[in-house]
């Protein structure tokens, strides 16, 4: 019998035997796909569990969290939002927030604010960047989460520092420094020199400029320390002044005019050397004068309140309200304390009316000053300006003119110094930080280059060595003495010290107040 050809077929597929070729390629069986697809299942959810229960989801995450979460490695939720499933700012308010800070230390709100100092610009934004865009997690347990890399700001801010950075704002559009003082830099330095007996002109710069406790800025100029010495000696007097009563025309009270007249404030008259007031017939010197002298102030606020009967606030400084916008909360203090001082005076009164108005003044004054210390509240400045309209329109211009030339007289041994304006002596900015936007560490660049090194603009070295006059001009309180940014560009670029912008701005605002542990434990309004 001859042999069967070979079919091209090998089998038959279903009930009605359907044929199946050859290159038809083979099936498996269901039932096996089924098993194995649920053990796959299996092994996948069993890995899930584990990593959740004992490896801290950290096969499901980017990556493990830093030292400072990892205590949250078993718990997603507690960063990650439900929804979004990203890092929200909500969450990292939950443990860096204080509890009842309405506007956030660590908000981009805060942020402007910190920077600027314009409370316009705390509107938040749907475009603001989230923590998590700066602060990115999943890195490892050394990584710094502080550590914020360059490029998260120059998303939203200049290239780089050797090319992008601006100049800086006093550099750039040549903001004077406060002109409040008659100071010229060299004559001062020359006069230090000689008293100290110093060779270097840098150790004469620190006599003046003393370094805070951790060496990175300066503590603010004071008198007592820096200009006593050979300012206002035992022989400083005023001019003889017209006596209040014994003229026609406008006149200062002496120390018993002052305690018959009484007012609110006036505890040190009792204190006083009435030896210091000196009778001439109808005008009076009084010699010693003393710094911020408190029977020259008294006198010119009384004279002053003349001109201006309804200034405000401003009669409770002492000087005038000539604050940067950084330095507006000094006002308000300032406030307070002299409402502190003049309530402290009407503690002997016996009357109990009084006592109990001094009680309610006293909660009140205690509330305002608890309001203004926030470091995030708003504050507005022009209370305390003395503005031509506030002018009392019913002086006669003739009466206003003696007024003002009896407060020059008044205030002659202070404007030897001093600037006055409006009667009021001009205030001086004894805090001299300029790089509001910027931290700036004296003792880390100090042992690089010297003092004049950097601060140039005027030309000190130059007239030391020649012992010329320096020319008003190129010597004054309002030039700011301080480098432009190719100064330090010499040293900060890639190939030496570092120009990553954390090295010299921080973000997020008033860190000191972190200290504090109370607010946190509050409860959220």
């Amino acid at each position: 019998m001859a042999k069967r050809r070979r079919s091209g077929l090998k089998g038959s597929f279903g009930e009605p035997r359907l044929p199946v070729a050859r290159s038809y390629p083979p099936q498996a069986s269901r039932r096996r796909m089924v098993v194995l697809g649920a053990a796959v299942a299996a092994v996948v959810v069993a890995a899930v569990a584990w990593d959740r229960l004992a490896g801290g989801s950290e096969l499901i995450s980017g990556g493990p969290l830093s030292s400072s979460h990892a205590v949250f490695a078993g718990d997603c939720g507690h960063c990650h939002d439900a929804r979004s499933r990203s890092a929200s700012d909500r969450q990292c308010a939950v443990c860096h927030e204080k509890a009842g800070d309405g506007l956030g230390i660590h908000t981009f709100a805060a942020h402007y604010l910190y920077r600027s100092d314009d409370f316009r610009r705390v509107v938040p934004s749907e475009h603001e960047t989230p923590c998590s865009g700066c602060h990115g997690e999943h890195r490892g347990r050394d990584a710094a989460i502080t550590r914020v890399d360059s490029g998260a700001c120059r998303a939203c801010h200049f290239a780089d520092f050797g090319a992008g950075h601006p100049e800086f704002d006093f550099a750039a559009e040549a903001i004077p420094d406060s002109g409040a003082l008659r100071f010229p830099h060299t004559h001062h330095l020359r006069e230090v020199m000689k008293r100290e007996q110093l060779a270097d002109p840098e150790r004469a710069c620190l006599y003046c400029h003393q370094a805070t406790a951790d060496g990175r800025n300066f503590q603010p100029l004071d008198f007592d320390r820096h200009c006593d010495a050979c300012h206002l000696d035992a022989a400083t007097a005023t001019p003889g002044l017209p006596l209040a009563g014994a003229t026609d025309g406008p006149g200062v009270l002496d120390l018993e005019q002052l305690a018959a007249d009484g007012g609110p404030g006036l505890r040190w008259v009792y204190f006083s050397n009435p030896a210091e007031l000196r009778r001439r017939g109808s005008l009076v010197v009084k010699a010693p004068v003393h710094h911020r002298d408190p029977w020259v102030l008294e006198n010119l606020r009384r004279l002053r309140r003349r001109l201006y009967p309804d200034a405000g606030l401003a009669d409770l400084l002492r000087v005038s309200a000539d604050a940067p916008p950084h330095a507006v909360r000094e006002l308000y203090l300032e406030a307070v304390a002299t409402l502190e001082e003049q309530a402290e005076g009407l503690r002997g009164r016996p009357e109990p009316e009084v006592q109990q108005q001094l009680a309610a003044i006293r909660q009140l004054v205690a509330e305002a000053r608890r309001r203004i210390e926030q470091p995030l509240a708003p504050l507005d400045e022009t209370s305390f300006l003395l503005a031509l309209d506030r002018r009392d329109p019913a002086l006669p211009a003739a009466e206003a003119a003696a007024i003002e030339r009896l407060g020059g007289e008044l205030t002659e041994p202070c404007r030897r110094c001093h600037l006055v304006r409006d009667l009021t002596i001009v205030r001086v900015e004894t805090d001299q930080r300029q790089l509001r936007r910027a931290e700036f560490d004296h003792r880390a660049h100090v042992v690089q280059r010297r003092c004049l090194d950097c601060h140039d603009v005027i030309p000190m070295r130059q007239f030391l060595e020649s012992g010329e006059p320096v020319p008003a001009e190129l010597d004054r309180s309002e030039i700011q003495n301080l480098p432009t940014i190719a100064t330090c560009r010499e040293c900060h670029e890639p190939r030496q010290a570092a120009d990553r912008c954390v090295t010299c701005h921080r973000f997020h605002p008033d860190r000191g107040q972190r200290a504090e542990l109370l607010p946190y434990t509050r409860e959220a309004p």
